[in-house]
């Protein structure tokens, strides 16, 4: 049996997720060393640098939507109510956070903002497939 599209796009977002808990991490161990990040991380830690911070703050602009995302496609599926809006709403979502990312990282404002709309706008359009 084929996945559907959106479901498809469900399984990329969660490997985005994975990227971007890496990347923050990597990014954050470059910062503060390997033995740093083998230990326990008891005491203070200094606060992130530039790169790290931004990074980590990506990842958790896209896990406060994620759980929406993950739980507006199952319930489509579910409730047998995928199609366009799913189909435009998951593309939207997807390939506007993996956008974001790297506008994000690079500290690029205000295009960024629009690319958070777009992803947002394609979480609304799956909403709004479970009640049309």
């Amino acid at each position: 049996m084929d996945m559907a599209p959106d479901l498809i796009l469900l399984a990329f977002t969660l490997i985005l997720a994975l990227v971007q808990i890496a990347a923050a991490g990597l990014a954050r161990t470059a910062e503060l060393g390997a033995k740093w990040n083998a230990g326990p991380r008891d005491g203070e830690t200094p606060p992130p640098g530039k790169l790290a911070a931004r990074l980590m703050r990506a990842q958790a602009n896209l896990f406060e939507t994620l759980p929406l995302f993950i739980g507006a496609v199952l319930i489509a599926h579910v409730a047998d109510k995928a199609g366009p809006l799913t189909y435009w709403g998951a593309h939207l979502y997807f390939f506007g956070r993996v956008i974001y990312l790297p506008l994000y990282a690079l500290g690029v404002p205000y295009v960024r903002s629009l690319v958070w709309l777009v992803a947002t706008g394609g979480l609304v359009m799956i909403i709004a497939a479970l009640f049309a």
